[in-house]
C-alpha cells in the first residue's frame, strides 16, 4: 500500500465537485472583466528565482537538475512566469495584457491550516497600465468573485496599503536603514510579538525608540499623521496613489470592502505600489485568503521594456476555508441527471436514450457492469441521479419505457418512440 506524499491532496469527487463549481464562478468573473485564459508550464528554470532570492531560496523549492544538466524547479508561484511571457511576446502583445490562469504550485515548506506543499490559484493580472483604474479593477474583480460565491462584506475584507508609504517612512529616519528589510518586518508583524517584531526592525537599523514610533504609527494607521511625520515627497506621492485607487474602487464598487491598514506590506520584494490582502472578518481564518498588488519593475527586471504591472492570485484552500466558515461551500455531491437502467438484452435502445439526453447537455449513467435491477437502482440513488429511465425487456415488447422520479418513488410508462422526444429536460412530471 502507498502512501500519499505529505502536502499533498487527494480529491474525491464530491470534493472536487464542489472545487469545480467553485473554480467556475471565479474564472467566469475573470472572463465577465476580458481577462483572457492563459497556460503556463509547470517546469521553468530555477534562475527565475535563485538569481533574485539567492540560493538559500532552493531550500523551499521542489528543484533538481534535470537529465539535460539544467538546474530546474516546479514553479512555486506564476508571476515570474508571466513576466517572461510578457517579455518573450511584448511587442505583439495589445495593452493592456490581462491574462488569468488557474493552475498548481508547489513550495517545499511546513504544511498547516491552508497551506500546502501542492496548492492551487487563480492568478489574475494587468500588464501596461500604471492609473488607478487597473488597481481599482483588480480589487473590483476579487470583490465580485468572492459576492460571486455567495460570500458578503460581513464575510471578508481587503486591508490595502502602498509599499511607497512604508518605505518613505523608513527613508525618512536618519539612520543607515535597509528598507527592504524593515517593510518585510512589518510584513510579520501580525505574525509575531511586539519584542520579536521591534527586534526586527532593529536589525533592519533603526534604534529600539524608533521601532516603537513606527509600530504606533503604522498601527494607527493615519494617513495624514503619515505625511506630517514622513515629509517627504514620495509618502506624499504614495497617499495620492493610494486614496486615487480608493476613489475608483468606489466607482467600481468595491471601496466597501476596503480598509487602509498599513501594517499590510507583502513580503516580497518585487511589489512597488498598491498592495492588499484579503482576510476573513471573522478572524477565523487565521491567516489571509489571498494578496496582491502592483509590481511595475518585474518585466524590466526580465529583460524587458518598463511595464507597469498589477495582480492578485487567490489561493483555492484558503478561500474554500472562507466559504465553509462562511456557510456557502457547495455542496460536495455528485449529481446526475438521469439513469438509464437496463432489464434483459435492451442495450441497443439504452444506448439510444443515453445519446440523445447526453446530446441535450445532460449528465447521463447507465449500466456498464452487468448488475441486477436492485443494484443499478441502489447505484442509481448513491450517485443522486434525479431521474431513472428503466428500458425493460417486458416494457419494449410494449413499445414502453418507465420513467422514475428518484425523490418522489413515483414512476409512469411512456411511448419508447416519443422518449425523449421534444422535450429538453423530460422528468417524470413532464411525462405523466
Amino acid at each position: 500500500m502507498y502512501d500519499r506524499i505529505k502536502g499533498f491532496r487527494d480529491f474525491y469527487p464530491g470534493e472536487m465537485a464542489a472545487r469545480r463549481e467553485t473554480i467556475d464562478t471565479v474564472e467566469e468573473t475573470a472572463r465577465r472583466y476580458g481577462f483572457r485564459e492563459i497556460d503556463t508550464p509547470a517546469l521553468e528554470r530555477a534562475e527565475m528565482w535563485t538569481d533574485k532570492s539567492g540560493d538559500d531560496i532552493v531550500e523551499e523549492l521542489y528543484a533538481f537538475e534535470d537529465q539535460g544538466g539544467r538546474h530546474v524547479t516546479l514553479t512555486p508561484e506564476l508571476t515570474p512566469t508571466v513576466a517572461r511571457m510578457v517579455v518573450a511576446k511584448q511587442q505583439e502583445l495589445s495593452k493592456p495584457i490581462k491574462w488569468f490562469s488557474t493552475r498548481p504550485f508547489w513550495r517545499y515548506e511546513q504544511v498547516q491550516q491552508g497551506r500546502q506543499r501542492e496548492f492551487y490559484q487563480t492568478n489574475v493580472d494587468i500588464f501596461g497600465s500604471s492609473e488607478p483604474e487597473a488597481d481599482a479593477e483588480i480589487l473590483a474583480w476579487a470583490a465580485d468573485a468572492l459576492t460571486g460565491l455567495g460570500l458578503t462584506g460581513d464575510h471578508f475584507e481587503f486591508q490595502i496599503s502602498h509599499r511607497d508609504i512604508l518605505g518613505g517612512i523608513f527613508e525618512s529616519f536618519d539612520a543607515d536603514v535597509d528598507v527592504d528589510d524593515a517593510i518585510r518586518a512589518v510584513d510579520k508583524s501580525d505574525k509575531i510579538s511586539t519584542a520579536e517584531y521591534h527586534d526586527l526592525l532593529v536589525d533592519a537599523g533603526l534604534d529600539y525608540d524608533q521601532a516603537a514610533e513606527v509600530d504606533d504609527l503604522v498601527a494607527g494607521g493615519d494617513l495624514a499623521a503619515v505625511k506630517a511625520f514622513a515629509e517627504t515627497d514620495r509618502v506624499d506621492a504614495a497617499i495620492e496613489n493610494l486614496q486615487a485607487v480608493l476613489s475608483a474602487a468606489e466607482d467600481f464598487g468595491a471601496r466597501e470592502y476596503c480598509t487602509i491598514s498599513l501594517e499590510t506590506a507583502r513580503g516580497l520584494d518585487y511589489y512597488t505600489g498598491v498592495v492588499f490582502e484579503c482576510f476573513d472578518s471573522t478572524g477565523e481564518v487565521s491567516r489571509s485568503i489571498f494578496g496582491g498588488g502592483r509590481y511595475d519593475d518585474l518585466i524590466e527586471d526580465f529583460g524587458g521594456q518598463p511595464t507597469p504591472a498589477v495582480g492578485v492570485a487567490p489561493g483555492h484552500a484558503t478561500l474554500s476555508l472562507l466559504c465553509q466558515r462562511a456557510g456557502v461551500w457547495p455542496e460536495e455531491a455528485v449529481t446526475t441527471d438521469y439513469y438509464v437502467l437496463q432489464i434483459g438484452d435492451t442495450r441497443t435502445e439504452a444506448a439510444r436514450i443515453s445519446r440523445e439526453l447526453r446530446e441535450r447537455g445532460h449528465v447521463v449513467e447507465t449500466d456498464v457492469a452487468g448488475r441486477s435491477f436492485g443494484s443499478q437502482l441502489n447505484y442509481a440513488d448513491s450517485i443522486n441521479a434525479e431521474t431513472v429511465v428503466i428500458v425493460g425487456e417486458q416494457d419494449l415488447e410494449n413499445d414502453e419505457v418507465t420513467i422514475k422520479d428518484m425523490e418522489s418513488g413515483d414512476q409512469t410508462q411512456v411511448p419508447v418512440d416519443s422518449f425523449p422526444g421534444d422535450l429538453e429536460r423530460p422528468t417524470y412530471d413532464d411525462v405523466v
